[in-house]
């Protein structure tokens, strides 16, 4: 019978596994793609927008409305959403942005800019941006004035020519009172700016005087649309248009 061991049982290790021989899923030069593949690049456009902001600016099948309250954030969103247009690869005279106020034109225009090209870029006497070549962000009644004029003798539209005048509320009263005094009718009875309230609200409805005139049922309408002709009448023959024709017009282009 064998006498037991009086060495204590030691277990040997196998050799190391050579590092040539290691899989290639844990090699050195594969781990760095490897993890940055589900790591999107940040988009500095996206910074400081909250979730449903982050949608809108990155929505791109089909129109968006945005409904929100004042100053929850929607010139943001849609300055930020030309920004990330355009870095996509649409051509900045592709894009036009449109609003009522010279005010909120010019804020929409510097946000456009500060985003894509640096708030450098805003400095007195910084160079146009060719990344921007082509750009429109302007009012309503600016972009009607714009094709109005390039495009007035096509619009067939009897008395207007390339260089009209537009004529802002003084003008307009001061031509209104004229057209009373021709037809005979007392401010008292038809005060201007009444008369001229009602005329705008007819050029918003896209009616000019003829068709206002086809509507006219009642005295009041009857006469309000002979001064309506009258009055237009008037701004034709010295060379204008009030503020709504430049809409009315546009339309009719």
């Amino acid at each position: 019978m064998a006498e037991p061991d009086d060495q204590p049982h030691r277990r040997t290790r196998p050799p190391p596994m050579p590092l040539d021989d290691l899989p290639d899923f844990l090699a050195d030069d594969d781990l760095p793609s490897k993890l940055g593949e589900d790591t999107p690049a940040p988009n500095p456009i996206l910074d400081g927008l909250t979730e449903a902001q982050k949608s809108a600016v990155l929505h791109t099948e089909g129109p968006l409305l945005i409904l929100a309250a004042a100053g929850s954030g929607k010139t943001r969103v849609i300055t930020r959403r030309i920004a990330q247009i355009i870095e996509q690869g649409t051509p900045p005279w592709c894009i036009l942005a449109l609003t009522f106020t010279n005010k909120a034109a010019g804020e929409m225009r510097e946000r456009v800019i500060s985003q894509i090209c640096g708030p450098q870029a805003l400095e007195e006497g910084a160079p146009p941006d060719p990344r921007l070549r082509g750009l429109t962000i302007t009012t309503f009644h600016s972009l009607c004035a714009r094709l109005l004029r390039r495009y007035a003798e096509r619009a067939e539209l009897p008395g207007l020519k390339p260089d009209y005048t537009i004529y802002d509320s003084s003008d307009q009263m001061s031509a209104m009172k004229r057209v009373l005094k021709q037809m005979n009718l007392q401010s008292t009875n038809w005060p201007p700016r009444t008369v001229l309230s009602a005329i705008s609200n007819a050029k918003n409805e896209l009616m000019d005087a003829k068709a206002f005139e086809a509507n006219a049922h009642d005295y009041y309408s009857k006469q309000i649309a002979k001064i309506y002709l009258n009055y237009e009448q008037v701004l034709r023959q010295a060379g204008a248009i009030d503020f709504d024709d430049l809409l009315l017009f546009t339309v009719k282009l």
